[in-house]
């Protein structure tokens, strides 16, 4: 019982942003474990076949959707995902808030984009699923087919930066406007695995789920270091900074 109260006297303490968050959190381990659950157990293979085959021209099922520059489109937009893009954009925020002496938000954001990549490998080798053999792969690829990687590190990385850029931000558009762009990101490199065809709909939609679940996790974690005092208590927007760190 006692453990209980120091739960709940835990929860009581918390604002109620950070107590949405934690059950966001949960909710998106809940969901990857029904899906992974639904898929472990082919009930998913109906509605996979027939989204993928959405995205085929009729009768020609090696024919994307869409005009050549369509399909051009897609690798460059499932770039936004990959490995090597991830990366820079990793190190390049990272140095920014380095030079910024932010370096414990250089850290969350390592955690962010790293850890995401880390646990998706531990979820591909512990499921093992194939990739699609329905429709000719429009990509190159290399690892096992669920959760999509390009999917859960892209959300994990943009949605994490997002929530950190509003954190930064006092007017309420612009948090909007980073939010919805992280998502949009998100949402479109998700989609371009499913156009190109090397990746099952519920591989994209677990990792986003994932994803989502582990930006959740980053965001938690630099509000736990905000509390302690190794964040600054209101990081202030560059945008309403002069060059010599005084409100312009």
């Amino acid at each position: 019982m006692l453990g209980v109260n120091r739960f709940f006297s835990w929860l009581g303490n918390r604002e109620l942003t950070v107590l949405l968050v934690v059950f966001a959190l949960l909710g998106s381990v809940w969901v990857f474990a029904e899906i992974a659950d639904e898929v472990t157990e082919g009930d998913t293979h109906d509605i996979d076949r027939s989204v993928l085959l959405m995205m085929r021209t009729a009768g020609d099922v090696s024919d994307p959707v869409g005009p050549g520059w369509v399909e051009e489109m897609g690798r460059d937009i499932t770039a936004l995902g990959g490995n090597v893009v991830l990366t820079l954009v990793t190190l390049m925020v990272m140095g920014y808030l380095v030079l910024c002496q932010r370096r414990r938000l250089a850290l969350v954001v390592l955690v962010a984009s790293l850890g995401s990549l880390g646990v998706n490998t531990l979820l591909k080798d512990s499921y093992q699923r194939d990739r699609p053999d329905l429709v000719p792969h429009g990509a190159a690829v290399y690892t096992a087919s669920f959760p999509s990687g390009h999917s859960m590190v892209a959300a994990a990385t943009y949605l994490t930066l997002g929530a950190l850029l509003a954190r930064a931000e006092r007017r309420r558009r612009l948090k909007a406007f980073y939010l919805l762009a992280a998502l949009f990101i998100t949402f479109i490199v998700g989609v371009s695995r499913l156009y190109l065809g090397v990746h099952w709909p519920t591989d994209v939609l677990a990792g986003w789920t994932a994803g989502a679940g582990w930006a959740l996790l980053c965001w938690l974690l630099a509000n736990w270091l905000q509390r302690r005092g190794q964040i600054e208590p209101e990081l202030d927007s560059p945008a309403v900074l002069g060059p010599d760190n005084t409100r312009s």
